[in-house]
This record gives C-alpha cells, sequence and structure tokens, in this order.
C-alpha cells in the first residue's frame, strides 16, 4: 500500500570479537564461520526492498554481502555503533578494575567511557540517520528500505519507535536477524511509534 512503509533494521552477523564478548564499537572485527553460514542460507529477495542501506564498518557491508550479492548498498555513517573510547576492542575481564568502567556500567546515560560518546551523542548520531531515511521516504517515493546495523542502534530506534514502550535496554537484538517496522506513512512524518513489529528473517528462531 502506498501508505505504508517497512523498514528493516538487521542486526550485523556475529563476529570473532562479538564472540569473545568484546565490546567493538567502531573497531571492526570478521564476521565468524558460523555467521556467514547462517546468513549465506537466508532466502530473503532483493526485489521486497527498494532502497539499501548499511552502516560503514565492515562487519555490516560483509553481512549485506552475504544477504544480497549483487547489491551495492548506501554507506549511512550515522548507522554505526556506538564509540565506546578505550574500552574497545576489550572484555569485561580485561576492563572490570578500571574505575571509569564501572562508573559507565553503573550509569552509561550520565557517563561515557574515556574518547568515546555518551548515550546523547550516539542517540543523536542515530537520528540524524534515521532523518536520512524518512527523507528517502517522503522525497523519493521509498516504502520498503532494509538497513544493516548494528545492535546498540536496532535497540536505541526500538525503544524510539517499536509500538510498546520498552526502554533501550529491555530490547532484544540476536546477530543476524532483525525487525520489519510497519509505519503509516504519516506516523511516520509525525516520528510517532510504528504500527506493527516483526522479527526478521521469520523463518529463523530467534535462539537461532
Amino acid at each position: 500500500m502506498a501508505n505504508t512503509v517497512v523498514i528493516t533494521l538487521f542486526r550485523h552477523g556475529l563476529t570473532e570479537g562479538n564472540k569473545r564478548k568484546a565490546y567493538m564499537g567502531w573497531n571492526d572485527s570478521p564476521l565468524c564461520e558460523e555467521a556467514v553460514t547462517k546468513i549465506s542460507s537466508y532466502q530473503l529477495k532483493p526485489k521486497s526492498y527498494d532502497l539499501f542501506i548499511s552502516s560503514d564498518l565492515n562487519r555490516c557491508l560483509h553481512t549485506m554481502k552475504l544477504l544480497f550479492p549483487v547489491v551495492v548498498p548506501e554507506m549511512v555513517g550515522e548507522f554505526r555503533e556506538m564509540h565506546f573510547g578505550t574500552f574497545q576492542g576489550k572484555t569485561y575481564e580485561e576492563l572490570q578494575e578500571e574505575e571509569s568502567y564501572q562508573k559507565w556500567l553503573e550509569d552509561p546515560i550520565a557517563y561515557a567511557p574515556p574518547e568515546g560518546e555518551t548515550y546523547e551523542q550516539f542517540a543523536n548520531r542515530v537520528d540524524k540517520g534515521w532523518k536520512q531515511v524518512q527523507q528517502y521516504v517522503f522525497e523519493k517515493g521509498i516504502r520498503r528500505p532494509l538497513i544493516v546495523t548494528h545492535g546498540g542502534v536496532i535497540k536505541y530506534l526500538l525503544s524510539q519507535y517499536g509500538p510498546e514502550k520498552k526502554e533501550f535496554w529491555d530490547w532484544k537484538v540476536v546477530h543476524g536477524n532483525g525487525y520489519e517496522l510497519v509505519f503509516d506513512l504519516e506516523q511516520l512524518r509525525r516520528n510517532e511509534p510504528c504500527i506493527s513489529l516483526r522479527e526478521v528473517p521469520i523463518t529463523e528462531n530467534a535462539n537461532g
């Protein structure tokens, strides 16, 4: 329907860094073998979408290539993960003795990682990326964009536009899976919550 917009938010596949539970942020890490196998098995069709957007980090670009080998996505840096500063590439075990890390864990809204982004800076950046998507919808008639991005970005957008009010921390987004957000055109224009939400790909179990 012309007045309906379906925006798909897809999280990149599991990386080697994710497997060791490191804060990756703007650092990059290759997709692990299991992720490549999992994502390559999906049967998503390029013709189901009319715009392809990706974070400019390699783990997202590789995921997009596995999903749609012939697609050249538009890279949008605003959809990068939060910048974790000096925490990037490190695990809880490596950071737990640092006072700055403990402060951040206790209140990640008020505190930023050293040399990293505050939550507000992260949110403002993602909002700019979302506005770019809205421009495509309202100025170019896009109705089914797909965005390959990161867990933090998707959680933030779901906290803003999900059909039920849940905080950022309460959303769960599995690597190599995502959500379709269905909007009425005017709802999207007014920055209101989506009409409905479903996991994608719908053939996959969330624990798969």
